[in-house]
């Protein structure tokens, strides 16, 4: 609330005017409410968990847990950094508009400085155990997985609520699963994202009183793929090879936004453009020109993102790779409907109907 009323006095609006149909300017402080409603509350714990004294005694699992909090202070505190080093760069594009690759390079080089020095934050990082996997292929792959969520959240920020509302989805299905499988850390850090998420889309969801820019959606989506890494995926004296499956989650409990991501990517490079140059031909635009209203549009995509968030809650769980294929067939078949949704003519220039309220650079 305080953000809607501070961003115009500094001029930080989104102004009408080209794709944008909203007829006066619109704050952006969102990014920075974002921001702070999460990274205040991590601080405030962290701070209160390394001012007490834990001893865990044998069988005590309640100080057991909050001694492995406080082990993970280090990648707490980098994980602020990285947070802030992201903010800050997407302040800077939505206060003017930086090249698309320049914004990549610098957004890979953040996500590579919080990723090596954790051994962690290592894709797969058991078959390096296991198989010999080569360090460098994991971390590689860490930089590489979370990059791409950062960019599809913000690709996703295309419609009011759209975004915000998506990754509150997600966090909601993975907070639900590392509950399950005791991930305390990670479920914690979850659950102040989702409260952030919740206190920002009350003020965002269509129609939108303020928009989050970059400087929310790149941190959303870089805090949620890094969660996802962090995540084992397996409960507790559970052995990999018994349940290797589950760490496709993340993938299933994205699949919406990963999809938009290829689908739209795809699309611009078939018509000889850059990805990274928005336009209307996301799957919220088609369903406006399918005659769905905005809103209607947004909550649909929150109910195809729950659809296969449900299934990957139950990932980590299921006993046989039989029930594992049945969640990845049903995913498909959920995004075999979104697929058929989109054929529709792709949205002109002369359908100002379709276009969005907001879509940021990368989008």
């Amino acid at each position: 609330m305080a953000m809607i009323r501070l961003a115009p006095r500094f001029g930080f609006v989104d102004k009408p005017g080209g794709r944008k149909i909203h007829a006066n300017p619109k704050p952006l402080g969102g990014g920075i409410a974002i921001f702070l409603g999460f990274a205040l509350p991590l601080l405030g714990v962290l701070i209160v968990l390394n001012s007490i004294t834990i001893s865990p005694k044998p069988g005590d699992r309640f100080n057991a847990y909050l001694s492995g909090a406080v082990e993970r202070t280090p990648m707490a505190f980098c994980l602020l950094g990285a947070m802030f080093a992201m903010h800050i760069l997407g302040l800077i594009d939505d206060r003017r508009a930086l090249g698309p690759y320049l914004k990549l390079i610098v957004q890979l080089g953040i996500i590579a400085a919080f990723v090596i020095p954790f051994r962690e934050m290592r894709i797969l990082s058991v078959l390096d155990k296991q198989f010999g996997t080569h360090n460098l292929i994991s971390t590689l792959l860490a930089i590489l997985w979370i990059g791409v969520i950062t960019n599809a959240f913000n690709f996703l920020d295309n419609m009011d609520g759209l975004s915000s509302g998506v990754a509150a989805v997600s966090a909601t299905a993975f907070l639900i699963a590392t509950l399950s499988i005791e991930q305390w850390f990670v479920a914690g850090s979850l659950a102040m994202l989702l409260g952030a998420l919740l206190g920002f889309l009350i003020w965002n969801f269509p129609p939108a009183k303020i928009f989050m820019g970059d400087s929310g959606s790149l941190i959303i989506g870089m805090v949620l793929g890094i969660l996802t890494v962090l995540t084992t995926y397996l409960p507790p004296g559970r052995q990999w090879g018994a349940g290797w499956y589950a760490v496709f989650m993340p993938v299933i409990v994205m699949a919406l936004p990963l999809y938009d991501l290829l689908v739209v990517s795809a699309l611009r490079l078939a018509r000889g453009k850059s990805p990274f140059v928005g336009d209307t031909n996301h799957f919220s635009h088609r369903l406006v020109a399918r005659g769905m209203s905005r809103r209607t549009a947004v909550l649909c995509l929150y109910l195809v993102t729950a659809a296969t968030a449900i299934g990957g809650i139950l990932l980590p769980h299921v006993n046989s790779p039989f029930a594992a294929a049945l969640i990845f067939a049903q995913t498909l078949l959920v995004l075999g409907v979104v697929a058929l949704l989109e054929q529709h003519p792709l949205p002109q220039k002369s359908q100002p109907q379709v276009e969005p309220q907001r879509e940021t650079t990368t989008a």
